[in-house]
């Protein structure tokens, strides 16, 4: 996105940076900055490599969710398959059905994106790419060591319920799911 002229005034301007945590996933910086209005102020922010989600569509309408802890919100979630871009300039299709076949077991004919998000934009640079999978065929689940999901089949028109409800809270996957009804419903 351009900015225009008028939104050039709320840019601010690195003026030192320092890396203050480099773990596994999560990059974590403290950067100065100076403010439009001239002032200093410090941003802290976490650098990601960014991500990318499916949602695996069968002929009937049902998607394919997982289920798994999520220690941040101490919860099991609902959630669209998704992982992170494991090198620096992987296309992100490629980790797509990557994580299509980890996850759930199905491999797809047909993906299609549905959007890119920025997840939290106020302090972490990560985007993840959403796409939908089609013709799909089953297959027996792989998960990274460290990942332990259930797979389950949920109708469209239940996963949007689902997502209005809050039971699907989930940023990337009630984006998704919301996206892909759309399409869906609207070729009908």
């Amino acid at each position: 996105m351009l900015i225009d002229n008028e939104d050039k005034t709320l840019v601010e301007k690195k003026i030192s940076g320092e890396s203050v945590f480099d773990g596994v996933l999560l990059h974590v910086h403290k950067d100065e900055v100076e403010l439009p209005n001239g002032h200093r102020a410090v941003r802290e922010w976490i650098k990601h490599p960014g991500a990318s989600a499916v949602i695996p569509l069968l002929p009937d309408n049902q998607i394919i969710l997982v289920r798994q802890f999520r220690y941040p919100v101490g919860k099991v979630t609902l959630e669209i398959p998704a992982g992170k871009l494991d090198v620096v300039g992987e296309d992100p299709i490629e980790c797509a059905k990557r994580e299509l076949s980890e996850e759930t077991g199905y491999t797809a004919g047909k993906f299609w994106k549905l959007t890119t998000i920025a997840t939290t934009v106020g302090f972490t640079d990560e985007y993840i790419h959403i796409y939908a999978a089609g013709d799909l065929t089953a297959g027996k689940i792989h998960p990274d060591s460290d990942e332990f999901i259930n797979v389950v089949k949920v109708p469209l028109t239940a996963a949007v319920q689902m997502v209005e409800s809050g039971k699907i809270f989930d940023a990337k996957s009630a984006v998704g799911i919301l996206l892909l009804a759309k399409q869906v419903f609207l070729k009908k």
